[in-house]
């Protein structure tokens, strides 16, 4: 009798085992720039296959491909790459898809890096990007082209949280442009809590810094497709050089071994958190998808199967009293990312500042009343206890 693919407790553990090359449970680190080939057919062979190359570690590592392995297994894809940061693999997915003359459609709100890559360097490459609402599907849809090459979605979106129906996206796009590409930024829900392949998306990108690695001590991106797509896209991969180092990649793998429990950890947290903060009388509105009063609380539930950790608060206050919240938090660290194991706050304006102009602030609807939570595996009643002295001490 076949057995049942595995629990993601279970990949996460043994996905790569068939990768194992020795009795060592903790994998050696590579710490080797070039590799040794017996003779010209093998060197040959080792030079031209993604990530299994034993050739140059820009062209890959052992721990690229067993980090890729795993990865790959979480979401239901057939192979993966490995990046230096989530805009390495994000820089690489979309530069290997399009070419001047091409159109791509992409959200009004996206991560920053991201939008400084759709509404700046695209179009210096002669390439045409639309920006719509992506809770919009209609409107999505119809900004695809005939020379639409590649659709970006960002789902839940940061900073507020707002979700694409990726499902109608694909098929709908895809019945307009049979060749378009979809791709998915999965990274503030992890794969634990959402896979986008298995809803019609062609390539799922993860910055690794996050919810993969969880621990604040790495920087590292991953990209998952078809093994075919994957050869292409590392083709520009080694050309862009955005290669992961070893010592990151054994952190990353070390960090994929507890992905799925600290990930239910911090949904349950999260939820938690979001639940009261909703209920306080010194807050104007939570964004937090888990919750009924989500404006997509119905999709969050037909596509996810977790809410993750990030919260979007809109405090009663202005600027000036939405930073003084923030310096009052005593748990919460003010600092950027999300994640990992250390519940992080943010003055979404302050942190968007010099990097938006007023125009894309707006686009992006960050206020200046809003913060940004992450939530780690703090227990919930101390963090929400936190919440509770900080916000008090900005109605006195």
């Amino acid at each position: 009798m076949p057995l049942k693919p595995p629990h993601c407790d279970t990949q996460v553990l043994h996905a790569d085992d068939a990768l194992r090359h020795d009795s060592a449970l903790s994998p050696p680190i590579t710490y080797a720039a070039t590799f040794a080939a017996a003779d010209a057919a093998e060197f040959a062979a080792m030079a031209g296959q993604p990530q299994h190359a034993r050739y140059y570690t820009r062209y890959g590592n052992p721990l690229h491909e067993r980090v890729a392995r795993v990865v790959a297994d979480l979401e239901g894809a057939e192979s993966g790459l490995c990046f230096a940061s989530g805009m390495g693999a994000i820089s690489a997915a979309v530069l290997s898809h399009v070419r001047a003359g091409d159109h791509v459609v992409a959200q009004s709100s996206h991560y920053m890096g991201t939008s400084k890559l759709l509404t700046e360097l695209l179009p210096r490459l002669g390439v045409q990007v639309s920006q719509v609402d992506l809770t919009d599907t209609a409107a999505v849809l119809a900004a695809v082209r005939s020379n639409t090459r590649l659709v970006h979605l960002e789902t839940p979106v940061n900073p507020t949280l707002a979700l694409c129906d990726i499902a109608a996206i694909c098929a709908g796009a895809k019945a307009r442009a049979p060749s378009v590409v979809v791709s998915v930024d999965n990274t503030f829900a992890s794969p634990i809590n959402q896979r986008p392949l298995s809803l019609g998306a062609d390539i799922v990108l993860h910055s690794a810094t996050k919810y993969l690695g969880g621990h604040h001590d790495l920087t590292a991106g991953v990209l998952l497709s078809s093994a075919e797509r994957c050869r292409v896209i590392w083709g520009d991969a080694i050309t862009l050089g955005a290669t992961l180092s070893p010592m990151d990649a054994w952190l990353l793998l070390r960090g994929l071994r507890t992905l799925a429990v600290r990930v239910r950890q911090i949904n349950a947290n999260a939820m938690a958190v979001a639940t009261f903060l909703q209920d306080h009388p010194g807050v104007e509105r939570v964004f937090y998808p888990g919750l009924p009063s989500h404006p997509q609380h119905a999709l969050a539930c037909q596509q996810m199967t977790g809410f993750g950790g990030v919260i979007a608060v809109w405090l009663r206050s202005d600027y000036a009293g939405t930073a003084a919240f923030v310096a009052r938090l005593k748990l919460f660290t003010q600092a950027v990312s999300l994640g990992g194991v250390d519940s992080l706050a943010v003055h979404a304006a302050a942190m968007w500042a010099g990097t938006l102009n007023d125009e894309q602030m707006r686009q992006a609807n960050v206020q200046p009343n809003a913060v940004r939570l992450s939530i780690g595996l703090e227990a919930a009643p101390d963090l929400c206890a936190d919440l509770a002295q900080a916000l008090d001490g900005s109605a006195n």
